[in-house]
């Protein structure tokens, strides 16, 4: 009796043990946003700014509580010449110049962004930069549509 008393123990806690730390993980898997999630926002984005002008948009890609924001995804607006128009994240970074920054890797993210803008097609890039929710340097894969003269752009950080 003891023996399969035992037995059941080292089944049983295991299993328990398991789920104990699997059940947070699935439950925060739903705090970060998907691939998906940010190509819709960078288009939901572009299909405002046609309706409304671009005053009315960035105004309202500016807030932090307004609809281009969900979760860690927020939408950030290149002008062609690298300067910002709209940030969803960092209203410090509005008309500011970024197309010299890097990443911790060295690379020219905003230039090379801009490069492949040129091609007036939307696209995915890599680089890593802090995310605004855990401010930590994550790997991040941005979402990008060139629109008119500018780049409207809306990123997930990679897990």
């Amino acid at each position: 009796m003891y023996i399969v008393q035992a037995l059941r123990a080292r089944t049983i806690l295991p299993l328990i043990l398991s789920c104990a730390f699997a059940l947070p993980a699935a439950a925060s898997a739903e705090d970060f946003v998907t691939k998906a999630e940010a190509e819709a926002m960078v288009k939901k984005t572009i299909a405002y700014m046609k309706a409304n002008g671009r005053e009315k948009s960035y105004a309202e890609v500016n807030r932090k509580d307004g609809p281009f924001t969900d979760r860690d995804l927020y939408i950030t607006v290149y002008g062609t010449d690298g300067v910002v128009r709209a940030h969803g994240a960092n209203l410090k970074m509005i008309n500011r110049n970024l197309m010299d920054i890097k990443d911790v890797d060295g690379k020219e993210f905003v230039r090379e962004r801009l490069e492949l803008a040129r091609k007036k097609a939307p696209f995915w890039q890599e680089y890593k930069f802090t995310n605004p929710v855990s401010k930590k340097t994550e790997p991040k894969a941005m979402y990008c549509q060139p629109h008119d003269d500018v780049v409207v752009c809306g990123g997930v950080y990679l897990k």
